[in-house]
């Protein structure tokens, strides 16, 4: 069965949710990402969380956080209950899972490369534990012709042979092609919708594909939006974000949603190699964005080809790679997930419009199957070991006294971290710790040559 809600994840339901159910009227008063964002630090600031806003002495708290977001607001959303037990029903007669960023099961790589503006809430259906699966995005226009449509089939095939994870955004057009190439090839698929979670998981087509765990949908939006051209553009960097590499099919010029998540990657958060298709007629967007820096796409015909595409190493950047601030006392700061592979570049080959075959029809599944199934495969699953960075100057015999002890622990951290510079007090905020207490572990680390401090970019970074 679907696990119970969290206490933290009812409260930021509460809170930043419209929790649709029939006619009822949205709540005016609900939060923004960046008044909850906020109103979060502020918590974590006071060490508490977001469950104590619903606590019998919830009075005081609520007024300590009156200079974030008015006190009768947070009272008038929290006061929402009842409506939210009917939401939660209806969720649940549909498998639809939820999770928030203080659960356990919140997709790590979401975490660690969006830190404070990944979602507050995620809503799904299918395998969670796909989440955590590398994958390779596909995106693209919505109004392409056969051609393309084939060739992103051909493209999502060729990801499902190689055994990687196909993530796109579910519209139609070249994203759902890739996904049904992925699918009728048999390999795993997430598709991150901008509206409609409920209606697309009711989908005939889908259903076995979700009960089965081969497709994992989710949504930073309530499963009832409808569709907004805000969320679609906002849900863009969700799916960057859970691949190693992506690949734009196809896009107009400086307008609509499939531009605006590559120029965003492109520009400001780097999370993964943007490549471009290379063959075909070229639209003047996959012009622009191959001048902006997108890879021309390599064309792999195998998959030994394909993985070492997905091998290109991306520029360092402190948005990608920094230590996400733990959002409350009991979350673990994820370590970087940057690739440090050398890149490999396989040569260029041109798509054969001889290995392009008849597609068959997505088998449909009974209507007499049922929905419940489904839950077997809801967020219940065990999170990946931690990467191990062991090195030449790992510590890896015992000390003789606590002190020293504790200190290996600060080293191991410091190198996972300074993999970017950072500075005494961004690594203070990222340890929990004083500046003080971070200056002088710092500058232990560079006396053991371990660290050193740089001017340009300013800050500590390892040798």
């Amino acid at each position: 069965m679907t696990p119970a809600l969290s206490p933290n994840t009812q409260a930021i339901l509460l809170l930043t949710a419209p929790l649709i159910a029939g006619r009822s009227t949205i709540s005016p008063d609900l939060l923004s990402p960046g008044e909850y964002k906020r109103l979060a630090r502020h918590l974590r600031e006071m060490q508490r969380q977001p469950a104590d806003l619903l606590s019998l002495d919830a009075a005081d708290l609520l007024r300590a956080c009156q200079s974030i977001i008015e006190k009768g607001r947070l009272q008038r959303l929290l006061e929402r209950g009842f409506l939210l037990s009917q939401v939660i029903e209806r969720w649940q007669a549909r498998a639809i899972w939820v999770v928030s960023r203080a659960d356990a099961d919140y997709p790590k790589r979401l975490k660690a490369r969006l830190r404070e503006d990944s979602p507050a809430v995620l809503y799904g259906c299918g395998n969670i534990s796909l989440l955590e699966t590398r994958g390779f995005a596909v995106v693209g226009s919505r109004h392409v012709d056969n051609l393309l449509i084939d060739y992103t089939m051909n493209i999502g095939r060729l990801a499902a042979h190689a055994g990687k994870m196909l993530v796109s955004g579910g519209a139609k057009g070249i994203d759902q092609a890739a996904m049904r190439g992925a699918l009728e090839a048999g390999g795993k698929v997430c598709g991150v919708l901008a509206d409609n979670l409920e209606r697309t998981a009711m989908n005939r087509e889908h259903r076995n594909m979700l009960i089965d765990g081969q497709l994992v949908l989710i949504s930073p939006y309530d499963p009832s939006a409808g569709f907004n051209v805000g969320n679609a553009m906002q849900r863009n960097k969700l799916i960057y974000a859970l691949a190693d590499a992506s690949l734009v099919v196809s896009s107009d010029l400086k307008k609509g949603g499939t531009w605006a998540g590559a120029t965003e990657q492109l520009d400001k958060l780097r999370l993964v190699p943007v490549y471009v298709r290379s063959t075909g007629e070229i639209s003047e967007g996959i012009n622009a964005l191959h001048k902006k820096g997108a890879i021309p796409w390599p064309n792999p015909q195998n998959v030994d080809e394909f993985e070492a595409v997905l091998h290109v190493t991306m520029p360092t950047s402190q948005t990608a790679t920094q230590v996400e601030l733990p959002l409350f006392s009991n979350d673990e700061p994820p370590v970087s997930l940057t690739s440090t592979t050398p890149p490999i570049m396989p040569a260029a080959h041109p798509v054969s419009e001889s290995a392009k075959e008849p597609l068959p029809p997505v088998v449909a599944v009974s209507k007499d199957q049922q929905v419940a199934q489904m839950t077997a495969t809801a967020p219940h699953f065990t999170p990946e070991p931690a990467a191990n960075y062991e090195n030449d100057n790992t510590v890896t015999q015992p000390y003789p006294n606590p002190a020293e002890t504790l200190f290996a622990t600060v080293r191991e951290v410091m190198q996972r971290i300074l993999k970017v510079p950072m500075k005494e007090a961004e690594v203070a905020v990222a340890l929990e710790v004083s500046t003080a207490q971070a200056k002088a572990w710092l500058q232990r680390l560079v006396e053991e040559g371990v660290v050193k401090k740089q001017k340009k970019p300013a800050g500590y970074i390892i040798k």
